[in-house]
């Protein structure tokens, strides 16, 4: 494949309306009770949907370069690390992380990167090189 755009743009796609599905969707409104029982406002603004789309194309990237060096399961598993596993240590730390909603959160996140990862590995490749 010589231009990697399209899947890693398909693939941070995938991630911003997986993203945006779960925590839109299912969760939303048990983080706005999460957030003012620590009472604090839930960030939903424009700007913070742009920062989880640039974090969804970072972890695409971050992705795609795992995959040119590690098996499917072993990029899958050190962006799922990378992606989720330190970013909920640091919401953890600062005292916003709803810890019960990780029941749900850690098997979705892994689904999420696992099809992440499938779309840039098995992505339709220019042949005619």
């Amino acid at each position: 494949m010589k231009h990697p755009a399209v899947p890693v743009i398909v693939a941070a796609l995938w991630i911003m309306i997986s993203e945006f599905i779960r925590n839109e969707f299912l969760f939303k409104a048990y983080w706005q009770r999460h957030y003012e029982g620590l009472g604090l406002a839930f960030p939903d603004a424009a700007l913070n949907g742009a920062a989880w789309g640039l974090w969804s194309l970072c972890l695409a990237v971050l992705l795609w370069m795992l995959l040119r060096r590690f098996t499917l399961a072993e990029a899958t598993g050190v962006a799922w690390f990378a992606g989720f596993l330190m970013m909920w240590v640091v919401t953890g730390n600062l005292g916003v992380l709803p810890f019960a909603l990780l029941f749900y959160a850690v098997p979705l996140s892994l689904i999420e990167v696992l099809v992440a990862a499938l779309i840039l590995k098995y992505w339709p490749r220019d042949r005619s090189v």
